[in-house]
C-alpha cells in the first residue's frame, strides 16, 4: 500500500526516473560497444551487465511507488 505523496515528492521522484532511464541507455550503449571488442574485460562487461539490472529494479520500484493505490 503505498501511501500519497506530495507533489513535491512525486515530482522529485518522476526526475530521478527520468535519470535513471537515462543511465540506464547509456550503460546499454557501452555494453554494446564492450561487446564488440574482442579484447573487453569479461568482468567490467559484467559490471556494467549487473549495474544496468540493478538500475532496471530501480525504475520499476519508482514507478510502482508513483501509481496510486486503486480502492477495493
Amino acid at each position: 500500500m503505498n501511501q500519497p505523496l506530495d507533489p513535491a515528492e512525486l515530482a522529485r521522484m518522476s526526475r530521478r526516473v527520468v535519470e535513471l532511464r537515462q543511465e540506464h541507455r547509456d550503460l546499454d550503449t557501452v555494453i554494446e560497444r564492450l561487446a564488440a571488442d574482442i579484447q573487453a574485460d569479461e568482468l567490467a562487461l559484467k559490471r556494467l551487465k549487473k549495474r544496468k539490472l540493478q538500475l532496471k529494479d530501480q525504475i520499476a520500484w519508482i514507478e510502482n511507488a508513483l501509481i496510486p493505490d486503486e480502492p477495493a
